[in-house]
């Protein structure tokens, strides 16, 4: 996968220029980038601080952690049932 070739406080710095007003085909020629990609950003981030942001990006972290612990436990349990279930 590809990263992210801006870090979240220079997204939320572009975001707060379109907010202050600065026109949105100056800011994609200005960064590089397209607008819709400002627009998925606004979706994400809009109004977010950078301590909002940071919260933000652990609590992902610990919903994949759990995912993939539910994921294991789910299995675990999956190939018990099947060894109770067969007749010995």
């Amino acid at each position: 996968m590809k990263g992210t070739r801006y870090t979240e406080p220079q997204i939320l710095e572009i975001l707060g220029q379109v907010d202050a007003g600065q026109p949105l085909a100056e800011l994609t020629r200005l960064h590089g980038v397209a607008v819709s990609t400002i627009h998925r950003w606004k979706a994400k981030y809009g109004g977010m601080t950078k301590d909002e942001t940071k919260r933000f990006r652990l609590l992902e972290e610990e919903h994949r952690r759990l995912k993939k612990l539910v994921a294991d436990l789910s299995l675990d349990n999956q190939v018990l049932k099947e060894v109770v279930a067969k007749k010995w």
